[in-house]
């Protein structure tokens, strides 16, 4: 009688406190769960149910949009591109209401496609530091590959410069050689902390699935990387990889300019929330002497530390604004909603739509969830280009007609939306957006283009797979 009781007492509080702020697919997904299976599903509820990190980090990340405020309030008058898309004003306004960081003009940005060529950058400008170093990566780790990263931070750390790393803790704990890239930054004398750290024993605790995927680096706060790319080999070093010979294909961009003060805040208001050291004298959102370029760039970060999905809305209003011609890469697309219907109705409004995706996956679950909505993309007209196999196509990144284009840490899955902390820059310059377009052909030359026929033709089996993974997508 106990028994059910409790049962039943489970189920009236679920259906209460569960859909409370909570996106209906989410919502049923989390009921679906706590009624089939009440006490697994409670228990998973309580420690992955809450999509938002705890009240103080989200105070620390008020305080850090606060003081950027303040700083974007005294720039002086920005030189921009003119004849801008009408929509254009609309999408910056919206980003720094989300995000707080403005607008910036007279920046320059190159493409880093090559995996190898675009570490040898990183180390090269480590080289090349002069007064600070702050490196950010979800997966940092020293092997082979990135030993020679390590030696010129460790350079850098013996003339004098700071030298500041922040790593992921869950990511980089289930990354092999995790003690030993500990020990070489002690060895190097680099200031480094976990991001997101589960240690209880030490206080720090949160939903054990949020994670910080932001991948920065910033030289003397003059230069700066932002993509995909994490630090590590390009096998990611396990053992599944290596026996399949799977490659990860990245996408960098390397910016110089104003906005490289924009991406600075980004890492600084992450070391204020894990060390409690505010670092305010090194935000600097225009360099007066580097002001020289033709791109106008904005900066956007999201995640859980923020109330809104900054990414996904910034997504959605460029898919609805986009006149002529969308091309998306993101080598996990689970979209919710919302984004499903912008994209197919951006193609049922006239406007092409091409997306590249890997023909294999690396993880599992979201490979299949992402396969289940191949059919409604195609229906709709959605052109889905495959990357061959042995690569993981792992770039981010988008762009809008012919002078927007947008990249970063961000795929275009409800993890990215809500789970994880991101940053994405947004870049408006037809040479920037040509630039990408090349990257773009380059996929479409190699990649084969998945037809509705072929995928109609898809097992049983492979169709049940692919819609129980999407069931679990939800689960936010």
């Amino acid at each position: 009688m106990l028994f059910w009781a409790v049962d039943f007492i489970i189920r009236v509080i679920a259906v209460i406190v569960v859909p409370r702020n909570r996106r209906p697919s989410a919502a049923m997904a989390w009921l679906l769960a706590i009624f089939l299976i009440p006490y697994v599903g409670v228990i998973a509820f309580i420690l992955i149910g809450n999509p938002k990190l705890p009240r103080y980090r989200r105070n620390i990340q008020d305080e850090i949009n606060e003081f950027i405020r303040i700083a974007a309030e005294n720039l002086p008058k920005q030189e921009l591109r003119p004849n801008p898309p009408a929509w254009f004003s609309s999408l910056v306004q919206l980003n720094r209401n989300l995000g707080a960081l403005p607008l910036l003009g007279g920046n320059e940005a190159r493409m880093l496609a090559d995996y190898n060529h675009t570490l040898d950058a990183m180390t090269a400008a480590v080289d090349a530091a002069a007064v600070s170093v702050n490196v950010e990566f979800y997966i940092l780790s020293c092997d082979k590959t990135t030993e020679p990263f390590f030696e010129a931070l460790e350079r850098a750390v013996a003339r004098g410069v700071t030298v500041r790393v922040l790593l992921d803790h869950v990511a980089n704990l289930r990354t092999k050689g995790y003690l030993k890239t500990k020990r070489r930054l002690d060895e190097i004398g680099a200031d480094w902390h976990l991001m997101l750290p589960l240690q209880p024993w030490r206080w720090k605790f949160q939903r054990p699935d949020l994670r910080n995927h932001r991948k920065i680096l910033v030289v003397d706060g003059l230069v700066a990387f932002l993509g995909s790319q994490n630090v590590i080999d390009r096998s990611y070093n396990k053992r599944g990889n290596i026996r399949r010979g799977l490659q990860w294909q990245e996408l960098v961009a390397y910016v110089e300019g104003p906005v490289v003060g924009g991406i600075q805040a980004i890492f600084l208001s992450d070391w204020y929330s894990e060390t409690g050291e505010l670092l305010s004298s090194e935000i600097d959102l225009v360099d007066p002497d580097n002001e020289d370029g033709h791109l106008d760039c904005q900066v956007v970060p999201s995640g859980p530390g923020f109330d809104g999905e900054n990414n996904l809305r910034l997504f959605l209003g460029l898919l609805y604004s986009a006149q002529k011609r969308i091309v998306i890469t993101s080598p996990y697309f689970v979209p919710d909603e919302s984004m499903l219907y912008a994209i197919t109705t951006a193609v049922q409004r006239g406007v092409p739509v091409d997306l590249f995706v890997s023909e294999v996956g690396d993880q599992a679950l979201v490979y299949h969830a992402q396969r289940s909505y191949y059919e409604a993309l195609l229906r709709a007209g959605v052109r889905i280009y495959l990357y061959p196999a042995p690569y993981i196509l792992h770039a981010k990144h988008f762009t809008i007609d012919d002078d927007v284009a947008v990249i970063g840490s961000s795929n275009m899955d409800m993890r990215s939306f809500g789970l994880n902390l991101e940053v994405s820059l947004m870049v408006r310059g037809d040479t920037f957006v040509r630039d990408m377009r090349a990257v773009e052909d380059e996929y479409r030359v190699k990649s084969r283009e998945l037809t509705l026929d072929e995928w109609m033709k898809q097992p049983l089996r492979s169709t049940v797979l692919d819609n129980l993974a999407r069931l679990t997508s939800a689960l936010q």
